[in-house]
């Protein structure tokens, strides 16, 4: 029960203020410019929602590690199944997804601009601290895991590790 409550916690202090707050804060939420153009909505709702998909399954994965995303309580295993099969950052790509679907949804260069910037934050981490420590958290398994599952490019089939 604490891995849920720490995992649904941290969902709204870390991606909720990320992709959801920070936009908002951005655009309002108001649309701007795309007049009748429903293609362009259409697909910003798609993108969105699949980041949104994502991003809660791979939370969900967490919580049945029995541990949380959050780096202060990380799960008693690593976890390398799910939508961890496929690539070993889904949740940040989601984050990534629901922002730039804002983007397109309101059209606004202004939440482009935060995508980018967030998304070096982002990089910058996972290269300085995130890998790092799983590394020496989880040492072999981590680096096998790390050589077959690409970190930003989704493999088209799931690694079988």
């Amino acid at each position: 029960m604490r891995a849920w409550t720490g995992t649904i916690v941290f969902l709204f202090l870390a991606p909720g203020v990320v992709a959801g707050l920070v936009p908002w804060m951005i655009t309002g939420w108001r649309p701007y410019g795309w007049g009748a153009a429903w293609p362009v909505v259409l697909l910003a709702w798609i993108v969105i929602a699949a980041g949104v998909v994502v991003l809660l399954h791979a939370f969900a994965l967490f919580a049945l590690h029995h541990g949380t995303p959050a780096p202060v309580v990380p799960t008693r295993t690593l976890v390398v199944n799910g939508t961890y099969r496929y690539v070993r950052n889904p949740m940040y790509l989601a984050v990534f997804s629901i922002i730039l679907g804002q983007a397109l949804l309101f059209a606004s260069w202004g939440v482009v601009i935060y995508a980018l910037i967030t998304m070096a934050v982002v990089v910058a981490f996972v290269k300085g601290y995130e890998e790092p420590t799983l590394t020496e958290t989880y040492g072999g398994q981590y680096l096998d895991y790390q050589r077959n599952v690409p970190g930003w490019w989704p493999r088209i089939t799931p690694w079988r590790g």
